[in-house]
């Protein structure tokens, strides 16, 4: 039968064929068909034939079509028929289908739909088909019976895909179903209906099939709904992370739940690569990516800023167009989130209203720890980041001054965590992957290398821990490292210092990247530039410190301390320490000579020496012999000749030029610490040893107790440097009898330190002490005396004290603590001169500033973090109890010297050390409050808090200061008050803002600002900036600002002198003195900072307003969450404007606070505008115009405050734009919002000439009489408004 079909449809009529099918039963066509088919014959020429006589023209051929079309999708759906047939099926059924009259398309239409919604499609092969069979019928333009209506074909096929979208999918054909509707001509709107399901459908499919689905959902977004795809795909992930985090974090035993991490972040970063390839062909879904996640920096970063939309932001910086854009989005995001934690952490009324916000430095990290799961595609973005941010971020140079970097773990600055970030970023990605790690060494010394003149010292801290990290994996790297030793000499020395510190385990693991260095550094040391040769003594003092030699002691501190075992392979060995110690010794012999170089280049030697000395005591005869041969050029060695020292000798005269050559006081200071510490560890283990060695340290000690007694016996006149002596700065007579001044002063300062520490309490040598602090005082006094009466400033510049920091902690601790019977005689001695004790104070004040700006202090161990802490400890304690136990008023009472009172400067001590501690060592402050403990040495084992600790000693304080105010106003010491208000500050930080003890402080500190009235200026400010940062921590401040400009008002008068103003008196402190312009400009300075956080507000609340306007089925109970924001918003600044009010009407000064007032309303008004446009709601407004009524007087009152200031054209601005939006509102929500506003006049104007001629003619002062008398006559009303006050 097959054949006959065949050979009539080769006729060229199809008359007969159409006869002879019309004489078949239907069924048996189909089980023809099926038959051929399965058997693989010519299935595709008897289809062909059967719809050659099946034209659709006929009803009857049209029905057996369908027939046909039905049975062929059931045969293809059953999965029977070899491909090739099946493919050749629905190849022709794909042709055929437009000749079909509407209504069979529908039904053949809504039999796909059935089947789809049913899941009987087997393979989904048939599905193919369907495209066309919606296409075909979206031609139809006549009315097709559809349901129980009749709708043309456009709109039948919107039907047909809304039932299609509204049903159930079976899993396996989802990606087939969204890879048909490629096919399908879709309006916007159907568009919709299918991005929407196919999103829908992605929580119930395996993790796996999602990235082929995405891929379909990306070539179908080409044709409209980009936004929504990424949106989808973005929410999708950033659940998924979620959900897996918290199953990570949860029960071990879920285990069987999650998706494994691997699988996920493989799926990730398929769908990642898949967008952004689309994106290199569809620019405009770059476009939409960028738009929506700026979008979403406005409100809750967490609906679309999450690990995975920032790891694709990444992986799109890869393509050219989008890389600037995508990396100053992720600037703008990184930055903005550190000022929002920022403003969060400093404000207590934020913290209530808005939730804990996830971070996006956080979630970057977490995208470098992800893409050790194979993200190539993101580490180059990664990379790129950590050195923008570094770049950006870093510290910058200041212009007269050392940029400092504070160590405290939690740097404030948002720009210092930006840059601390990106380091993070490197560090962690230089771990991950191997890759990469040759290209940020690279870039990293390039930096440090090219950016010479700029601060790099967060690149050598990444450096540092990038090496030591991995010190043998970066010997592959080597040829680079060495390649920077050639720029050593070109580059200043911190960096050079910086730079060698982080290499120096490498130098430990490969010999010749030490040898090249030797070979730059010896170059070095005969270079024409000072810094070269500075550097290079740096070098080698470092390399000295690192080898050790064989024998040496082992010193706590011995090196830089390196986690990786690997570094220590071999290093230590007994031929490592024998070839240490050759080349150790060459090392000193190539340091000798520089010995002969500037004051500069010696002077960087005797400091590094003690240090030298104690890592690596076999180099000890070494070092001394140098150190004593050199003293001997300088020392005269009859003892009977003054003075002992050839101060002559140390100055180097070239023509007019004077300079110093010898740093003596520098030699002495080096050959003292070396001896002591010689001393005290390595001659008790040398006893036995051979005698004739031990000559050098007799020697040196023998030179220095001769010194010492010839210093003494000595005259100012014997060193030529009496009162009479010239020291201006001018002559080269003055020049140099200035070194020599400081160099005696040097010597005297180290001898202070030689003496005492030798003494063992005698009273001899206490007495010796005290001579040369004599020698030294009289030397320090003659060189102030004369930089005063000079205009110069050089001899005034105090120099670094020679004491070092742990003879300062002991000489304060002798004479303040030490009540040891057997002392007390010797002690005596030192304790009878005020001025010893207050210099002793002062060195150790000295020390502590040095540390808090360059981090460190001179002398030995300066540089050690955990020596410098014990120090502070132990000189805190004693600072504490000398303040404590003799207040400055007792002290003062008895003797009036000049200078301040050692309770004073005690109590500078404190507060510059508590600054310190907090800067330096934040995290050891529980000891450090331990430390400062005495009382609790029984009871060690019980625990206190920092809180605890800290509020112990704010109550020392706070009795402090009440002492100081309960005395009378004459004998009031500001200058104490304003330390002990800083001191308070300082430890306040320390509380937590929800203990018990922190509202204490608060209400204390209220409540001294309530009761007490002071009338110097600094100390009301400082405490009064004590009272505003402790209570934002607490709550919102506007009360108290309200308060306060009541008290302001009252003290100051009103600008209408008719009217009087009742006093209110809520604060003492407020005064006619103090409230203008110091608690004026403060108060206003905070209601700054209130108005920034409502500003932020209102921001955040526009930006959830936006999101929320996309997805409308979540707006009806959109309004809810914001209600409480919305409410604050308009309590803080319907008590602003009161504050405000008062503050108009007060009879300011002018100057800085008219100024500052009225740069501040204007901000209020700009503020006042964004609320009234963000608000759409009356339910809130009729709150809001409630509240605004004063604004009227405000601004009327404006014009009488002063007309000629600079900011008024900016008010009158910003009220008129706050008037414009408050008629459209009130327009909008049908309330009068306008009722209690007076508008402002009009100022638009015509130019009429008779009127212009006639004003010409007359005289100008009249003119100006006119001009005043009409704006008192406009202003008279509110006048009479404010009378309320009589």
């Amino acid at each position: 039968m097959d054949q006959k079909i065949i050979c009539l449809a080769a006729e060229k009529t199809a008359d007969r064929l159409q006869e002879f099918l019309q004489t078949l039963e239907e069924d048996d066509l189909a089980n023809l068909l099926q038959n051929q088919a399965v058997k693989g014959k010519a299935a595709g020429a008897l289809l062909r034939a059967i719809f050659k006589g099946s034209p659709c023209s006929v009803e009857a051929g049209a029905l057996r079509r369908l027939k046909i079309y039905t049975c062929c999708i059931q045969l293809v759906e059953s999965g029977d028929l070899h491909k090739e047939v099946a493919s050749e099926i629905i190849g022709l059924l794909m042709l055929e289908a437009h000749n079909f009259p509407g209504p069979l398309l529908v039904e053949l239409a809504n039999e796909f739909v059935g089947a789809i919604k049913e899941g009987s499609l087997m393979n989904g092969k048939s599905l193919e088909l369907l495209p066309i069979i919606l296409t075909a019928l979206a031609t139809k333009k006549e009315n097709l019976a559809y349901g129980k209506g009749e709708l043309n074909g456009e709109e039948c096929k919107k039907q047909l895909i809304n039932a299609l979208c509204s049903g159930r999918w079976n899993q396996q054909y989802v990606i087939q179903l969204t890879s048909m509707f490629r096919d399908v001509p879709l309006t916007a709107e159907e568009m919709e209906f299918v991005m929407e399901k196919v999103l829908r459908m992605f929580s119930k499919l395996n993790l796996q099939e999602i990235p082929p689905l995405v891929y379909q959902l990306l070539v179908l977004s080409s044709k409209g709904s980009r936004k929504k795809v990424l949106e989808g795909i973005i929410s999708f992930f950033s659940e998924l992370d979620k959900q897996h985090n918290e199953e990570q974090s949860g029960d071990e035993l879920l285990d069987l739940v999650t998706v494994p991490s691997g699988e996920l972040r493989h799926v990730e970063g398929t769908i990642i690569l898949h967008i952004v390839f689309a994106i290199k062909l569809d620019c405009e879904l770059g476009r939409e990516l960028l738009k929506h996640l700026k979008a979403g920096q406005q409100g809750d970063l967490s609906n679309n800023i999450c690990p995975f939309s920032i790891a694709l932001l990444l992986s799109v910086t890869r393509i050219q167009r989008f890389e600037e854009q995508v990396f100053d989005l992720l600037k703008t995001l990184i930055v903005k989130s550190f000022k929002d934690l920022q403003l969060l952490q400093g404000s207590k009324f934020l913290q209530n209203l808005v939730p804990h916000r996830s971070s996006v430095s956080a979630m970057i990290l977490e995208v470098v720890k992800n893409s050790v799961h194979s993200w190539d595609h993101v580490t180059q973005g990664l990379v790129e980041l950590g050195f923008i941010l570094m770049d950006l971020y870093g510290p910058k140079k200041i212009p007269d001054g050392k940029t400092i970097e504070t160590s405290s773990s939690l740097s404030r600055m948002p720009n210092q965590q930006a840059c601390k970030l990106g380091a993070n970023i490197l560090l962690e990605t230089f771990k991950i992957h191997e890759i990469i790690r040759q290209e940020i060494l690279e870039q990293v010394l390039n930096r440090v290398v090219t950016r010479a003149s700029s601060p790099i010292s967060h690149f050598l801290d990444l450096l540092s821990n990038i090496v030591m990290y991995a010190p043998l994996v970066l010997q592959s790297c080597s040829s680079k490292v060495t390649e920077t030793f050639d720029y050593l000499s070109f580059l200043p020395l911190q960096t050079v210092q910086g730079l060698l510190k982080a290499v120096q385990p490498l130098l430990k693991v490969s010999m010749s990247m030490r040898d090249s260095l030797i070979i730059v550094l010896r170059k070095a040391m005969f270079a024409s530039q000072l810094d070269a040769r500075k550097s290079a003594v740096a070098g080698f003092l470092l390399l000295l410190k690192n080898f050790k030699v064989l024998g040496s002691l082992s010193s706590s501190q011995c090196s830089q301390s390196i986690g990786v075992s690997q570094v220590h392979v071999d290093v230590h060995s007994r031929y490592n320490s024998v070839a240490n110690e050759t080349f150790c010794l060459e090392i000193m012999d190539s340091l000798r000579r520089c010995i002969g170089q500037q004051a500069d280049v010696r002077l960087m030697l005797y400091e590094g020496f003690y240090d030298v000395l104690r890592r690596n005591s076999q180099l000890a005869n070494s070092i001394m012999q140098t150190l004593l041969s050199q003293l001997k050029q300088f020392y005269e060695p009859q003892s009977d000749v003054l003075p002992p020292l050839k101060l002559e000798a140390c100055i180097l005269t070239q023509g007019d030029q004077i300079s110093l050559q010898e740093p003596l006081d520098y030699l002495l200071c080096c050959i003292q610490h070396c001896l002591a510490w010689y001393k005290s560890r390595v001659m008790p283990l040398q006893q036995e040893e051979e005698e004739e060695e031990e000559g050098f340290y007799q020697d040196l000690d023998d030179m220095l107790e001769s010194i010492t007694n010839r210093m003494i016996k000595s005259e100012l006149e014997d060193f030529e440097l009496d009162k009479s002596a010239d020291f201006s700065q001018s002559t080269g007579v003055g020049i140099k009898n200035s070194i020599c001044a400081f160099l005696v002063m040097g010597v005297c300062e180290v001898l202070i330190e030689y003496n005492f520490s030798i003494s063992n309490f005698s009273k001899n040598k206490f007495e010796e002490v005290l001579s040369l602090f004599m020698c030294y005082k009289k030397l320090s006094d003659i060189l102030n005396e004369k930089a005063g009466k000079g205009k110069t400033k050089a001899a005034n510049k105090t120099n670094d004290s020679f004491l070092s920091l742990k003879f300062v902690s002991d000489l304060l601790t002798a004479l303040f603590r030490d009540s040891t019977q057997s002392h007390e005689e010797s002690l005596s001695v030192l304790r009878s001169s005020n001025e010893f004790m207050r210099y002793a104070v002062s060195v150790a004040l000295q020390k502590v500033q040095q540390l808090k700006e360059t981090g460190h202090v001179s002398g030995p161990d300066g540089q050690n973090p955990e020596k410098i802490f014990q120090n502070l400890c132990d000189i805190t304690r004693v600072l504490l109890w000398r303040y404590t136990s003799i207040p400055t008023s007792v002290e003062e009472s008895g003797k009036k010297e000049k200078g301040k009172s050692i309770s004073l400067l005690c109590l500078e001590g404190l507060q510059k050390i508590f600054s310190a501690v907090q800067q330096f060592y934040q995290p050891r402050i529980h000891q450090f409050l331990g430390a400062l403990d005495v009382t609790d040495k029984e009871g060690e084992e019980v625990e206190v808090s920092v809180n605890e600790r800290a509020a112990f000693q704010i109550r020392q304080f706070q009795r402090s200061l009440l002492n100081l105010l309960s005395s009378q106003e004459e004998d009031f010491n500001s200058k104490e008050a304003l330390l002990l208000v800083t001191v308070l500050s300082n430890l306040s930080k320390l509380l937590e803002p929800s203990s018990p003890q922190f509202v204490q402080m608060l209400s204390w500190t209220s409540k001294i600002c309530k009761e007490y009235s002071r009338e110097d200026a600094s100390f009301c400010k400082g405490l009064m900036n004590l009272l505003f940062s402790l209570h934002v921590l607490y709550k919102s401040p506007v009360i108290l600002l309200r308060d306060l400009s009541q008290d302001i008002h009252g003290h100051l008068g009103d600008i209408d002198q008719d009217v009087e103003v009742e006093k209110t008196n809520h604060f003492a402190m407020v005064n006619l003195r103090t409230a203008a312009p110091t608690v004026c400009l403060l108060v206003l300075s905070q209601a700054e900072k209130v108005l920034e956080e409502v500003d932020w507000l209102i921001t955040r609340l526009k930006g959830q307003v936006s999101q929320e306007i996309v997805s409308e089925e979540a707006s009806s109970q959109a309004t809810l969450p914001n209600h409480p924001i919305e409410k604050a918003i308009i309590m803080q600044l319907g008590t602003l404007l009161t504050f405000f009010h008062e503050l108009v009407q007060t009879a300011l000064p002018s100057g800085s606070c008219v100024d500052t007032l009225l740069k501040d309303l204007c901000k209020m008004y700009t503020i006042l505008t964004a609320l009234v446009r963000y608000n759409k709601k009356s339910k809130s407004l009729t709150y809001t115009g409630e509240k605004k009524e004063k604004s009227a007087a405000v601004a009327t009152a404006m014009a009488r405050v002063l007309r000629e200031t600079k900011p008024i054209p900016n008010l009158i601005f910003a009220i008129e734009q706050y008037e414009k939006f408050l008629i459209h509102l009130s327009k909008k929500s049908k309330v009068n919002l306008m009722q209690h506003m007076k508008l402002s006049t009009s100022r638009d104007f015509k130019i009429k000439g008779n009127i212009l001629d006639m004003v010409l003619r007359e005289d100008e002062e009249e003119v100006e009489e006119g001009t005043a008398s009409q704006h008192e006559e406009e202003n008279k009303e509110p006048a009479k408004k404010k009378r309320k006050n009589k």
